[in-house]
Formats: C-alpha cells, sequence, structure tokens
C-alpha cells in the first residue's frame, strides 16, 4: 500500500506549508495511515447509536482530525509542534485534497475547528445541522482518503 501520487498543486500547497514551518518530515508510515483511517471509520460507525447533536458533532470532528493524521503519516509529515496543530492538520488537508471531490469538505474542517472550539470551550448548542455537516464533512474526506491511501 502506498498512497497515490500529489499533484503538482499539491506538492506546492504541501511545499508552502513546510517552508512556513507548520509541518515537517517525519518517515511515511501507511500502516499508520492505515490505522487512523480505521478509527475514523469506527467513529463514523458508531455515529447511528448516539442521539445528542455534540456528541455526534465531536466524533465526527475527531473522525475528520483522524483522517488528516492518517494523511500526514502516509505522506511522510507531521504538524510542527506547537500551539495551531488542528488549524495545521486543516491546511494539510485543503492541500491534499485540493482538485479532488473531497475539498470542499476538505475547505470545511476549519469550520469544524472552529466550531469544535466554541462547544468545548463556550459551551456552544449544536443543532443537528451542524452536526449533520460534521458527518458529511468526515465522511467525504474518509472517501478521499481511502482513495488516495491504496
Amino acid at each position: 500500500m502506498t498512497p497515490s501520487p500529489l499533484t503538482s498543486l499539491q506538492q506546492e500547497a504541501v511545499a508552502t506549508l513546510v517552508e512556513r514551518a507548520r509541518l515537517t518530515t517525519s518517515p511515511v508510515d501507511v500502516a499508520k495511515a492505515q490505522r487512523f483511517l480505521a478509527m475514523a471509520e469506527a467513529a463514523l460507525e458508531e455515529l447511528a447509536h448516539i442521539r445528542a447533536q455534540s456528541v455526534r458533532y465531536d466524533v465526527a470532528y475527531n473522525a475528520a482530525h483522524d483522517i488528516g493524521e492518517g494523511l500526514l503519516a502516509a505522506y511522510g509529515f507531521r504538524t510542527a509542534s506547537g500551539p495551531g496543530q488542528h488549524a495545521t492538520v486543516g491546511l494539510f488537508l485543503v492541500a491534499i485534497c485540493r482538485g479532488t471531490d473531497a475539498e470542499t469538505a476538505a475547505r470545511g474542517f476549519d469550520v469544524l475547528r472552529n466550531t469544535r472550539n466554541q462547544l468545548r470551550y463556550g459551551a456552544k448548542q449544536i443543532g443537528t445541522a451542524e452536526s449533520g455537516f460534521a458527518i458529511e464533512t468526515a465522511t467525504a474526506l474518509l472517501a478521499q482518503a481511502r482513495t488516495a491511501i491504496q
């Protein structure tokens, strides 16, 4: 199993994140990537058993984050130490999904991240539409990641 090659646009976007010290290189670890994707898939499958919208949202956000971590491992990157690591995962998702069916979902990750912060630190109420958006976003990202890492 190897990740599909990046297009020149994807390579350029990832190189920019490295140049800006948001990402560092690490050994490619497809096995770790597969574990992250399996965790995300299991989390998304459990959503059918969860009624609370805030919990559904949080599970979907965590699944989307795991997908980003899986793609980082598959392509040989990790987020730089320090604040902003979740934001960097989002930027990486946008770079990796550029030009794919999941590009819109990747751009949605930052919306998920901001709402999750409001949920976690501001006790924001989460409705069905917001949890649905989170689930759709994570599902689209998982489909793209499964295509990219075969």
